[in-house]
């Protein structure tokens, strides 16, 4: 019996670079940057700040070509922006004027669905994301949480094979930032999206992922370190802290993570 082909990869990112040109200088942000998530894989990037974590996501997204280097969706090269990723930011995206079921509804009809078939979707969407009475709500009415959740359902909605997401609740107080975590482990679960998730929060990284890639000081950024995050799921991200393997976890890992932190302190104190 012939030993199993392993399964094409969501994402490869092999040896990409990316710099920047100022006035004064050229600027490699990443360098040799290898990367692979499986589908169905929730992977979080952890690093100091300027390590470019947000370029990987660009880059992933087709919204910044690399330098060099190879960029593979599903096998396939990246070429122009990658129609199979969602997008999901750390700053507030919602149209202002839209109440939440037309900002959800936004994608859709850019999609091709008629105005009542977009507006019933998206309701279906804000259900799922716990918020079916706030359908006629605006931004300003809408607490953080529930930004978030509207921001959460408008990319859904969409369905795409692969989530990428910066920081998306680094702004959010800690209690509301649980529950969210919570309901996209919870969406997360039924959908098998593949995640790229960028964090400078060590112990989000470890209670959603299931593994823990750690960049180094930039500049010229690669991924130093990739660890497995073996706890069980279904995970409750505030009882998964308290245990001993999380603990040990979040201890080997911060161990790394402190000295690339370090190295990007001296570097700072240096210029």
């Amino acid at each position: 019996m012939s030993a199993l082909l392993p399964s094409i990869p969501a994402i490869a990112l092999v040896g990409v670079e990316v710099s920047f040109q100022s006035a004064a200088r050229t600027v490699t942000v990443l360098s040799g940057l290898t990367l692979t998530v499986a589908p169905g894989e929730f992977v979080c990037v952890v690093g100091p700040t300027g390590c470019g974590k947000s370029t990987i996501l660009n880059v992933v997204a087709g919204l910044l070509s690399p330098d060099a280097g190879e960029v593979n969706i599903f096998g396939a090269p990246l070429q122009g922006v990658n129609r199979a990723a969602g997008y999901l930011f750390q700053a507030d995206t919602l149209l202002p004027w839209r109440n939440a079921r037309d900002n959800v509804a936004i994608g859709l009809l850019f999609r091709g669905l008629s105005p009542r078939a977009a507006a019933e979707e998206a309701e279906r969407w804000l259900a799922r994301v716990g918020l079916a009475d706030a359908a006629s709500r605006y931004p300003h009415q809408l607490s953080g949480g529930m930004k978030k959740r509207v921001a959460l359902a408008q990319v859904l909605a969409l369905d795409p094979k692969i989530l990428l997401m910066d920081e998306p609740f680094s702004a959010l107080d800690v209690q509301t930032r649980h529950l969210m975590e919570n309901e996209l482990l919870s969406l997360w679960s039924t959908m098998q999206k593949s995640v790229i998730f960028i964090t400078h929060d060590l112990e989000e990284a470890i209670a959603l992922g299931d593994r823990v890639i750690v960049m180094s000081a930039g500049p010229a950024s690669h991924a130093v370190a990739d660890y497995r995050v073996n706890l069980p799921r279904p995970r409750d991200v505030e009882e998964i802290r308290m245990t001993s393997d999380f603990v040990e976890l979040q201890r080997k890992i911060w161990l790394q993570l402190r000295h690339e932190v370090r190295q990007r302190q001296d570097a700072s104190d240096a210029a």
